[in-house]
């Protein structure tokens, strides 16, 4: 089948949507399938077999890691000579919506998935007022597509519940080989503790930006005798958390990549994730896979991942900090329920291999080009 992925993000930078297109490219190439990706430009031509398009663009003014890449009548040429079987738009915004249109004008059969929490995005920018015109946006976007996934249960009655239509559930997956316990490491725990490995040591990776809500972990930090905080990652609100941590035992790593981070979330004693805007977290999932006990807000799609008691701690994050509080405490204060904790949570990521979630996207896609062949 040959594939024409649409992205407002890709390759260089670092998210869990770019992992996951990473990895859903690799075993698309893997299987026989042919790959083109149209992203904005970060000067990547090729990854994995798969050509990788190119859109200039310019950065966001309040996001600059993010580039707003047109649409331009170039795009058209590119797909008429790649001549796809399916087009695929990832979060339908801006070059997202040239796939829209040249799937419709090309009459090719279109598939979009939701992996960006946006609405919920907008009242940590202070646009909370435009929520109900961005979810009509989107949902004239997404209707267009003859199927939309989400990638958790909660995203699927979401979107249902503001009026888009053909929703289904693409199942999550994570790399178990990256992320694994064995990759724990006295140097990386003494790196992220900066020297203070005997210390409780909690962890957050992942974007460095107002919606996740990182300066709640400061009061858990307060909280927990001796402990350190290390941040992996980056972001546009880098500064200011640097302002709110300032005077506490908090470590801005910057990114980690590979096995380097694999083993940050193996050497940890507490994965802490307060956002409450995840369609997924698919960092958790890493955590787990790394044998990392995770405490997170259960908003979202996290609870799909996260079994309170079992592979991790959910808090409500409508009661203030208390619940992060507790959940944390009650985690690092007993060591036989930590160490079951570990278990399940390794065991929980096993069951959800990336070849797995890339067939049952390659099923859908079958299913969506058989329907649409039956009725043209």
């Amino acid at each position: 089948m040959r594939i024409a992925l649409f992205t407002e993000t890709f390759l260089p930078k670092v998210d869990g949507i770019v992992t996951r297109l990473r990895h859903t490219v690799e075993h698309l190439q893997r299987s026989g399938n042919e790959v083109i990706v149209f992203a904005p430009d970060g000067g990547i031509t090729e990854y994995k077999g798969a050509r990788v398009y190119g859109v200039t663009g310019f950065p966001l003014p309040m996001y600059p890691e993010l580039k707003m890449a047109l649409p331009r009548p170039a795009i058209g040429h590119a797909l008429e000579e790649f001549k796809p079987d399916i087009i695929h738009v990832v979060n339908p915004a801006v070059l997202g919506l040239a796939g829209l249109y040249y799937g419709k004008s090309l009459k090719i059969p279109l598939v979009a998935s939701y992996h960006t929490h946006l609405p919920q995005y907008l009242h940590h920018y202070n646009l909370g007022m435009l929520e109900g015109l961005l979810w009509e946006l989107l949902k004239s976007a997404h209707n267009q597509a003859q199927l939309n996934l989400c990638t958790s249960t909660a995203m699927v009655s979401e979107l249902t519940a503001h009026g888009i239509e053909r929703v289904d559930l693409w199942q999550k997956g994570v790399d178990t080989e990256l992320f694994h316990p064995e990759l724990a490491t006295d140097e990386m725990r003494s790196h992220l503790s900066q020297g203070f490995p005997q210390h409780p040591l909690l962890l957050y990776v992942g974007r460095l930006s107002a919606e996740k809500e990182i300066e709640r972990i400061k009061p858990v930090l307060e909280a927990i005798p001796n402990a350190r905080l290390a941040l992996v990652g980056d972001g546009p609100n880098r500064a200011a958390l640097e302002q709110h941590f300032a005077g506490t035992p908090t470590h801005f790593v910057g990114y980690l990549t590979g096995r380097d981070l694999g083993s940050a979330f193996a050497s940890a004693d507490a994965f802490i994730f307060p956002s409450r805007t995840e369609t997924l977290g698919l960092v958790l999932l890493e955590a787990m896979a790394a044998g990392c006990p995770v405490v997170a807000a259960s908003s979202g799609g996290i609870p799909d991942i996260v079994t309170s008691g079992v592979n991790g701690f959910l808090f409500d994050p409508q009661t203030g900090d208390e619940g992060a509080i507790v959940a944390t405490e009650r985690l690092l204060g007993q060591a036989q329920e930590r160490e079951t904790i570990r278990r399940n949570a390794r065991l929980e990521a096993e069951r959800w291999g990336w070849a797995a979630a890339t067939s049952q996207l390659v099923a859908y896609y079958e299913k969506v080009r058989s329907r649409c062949m039956a009725y043209s």
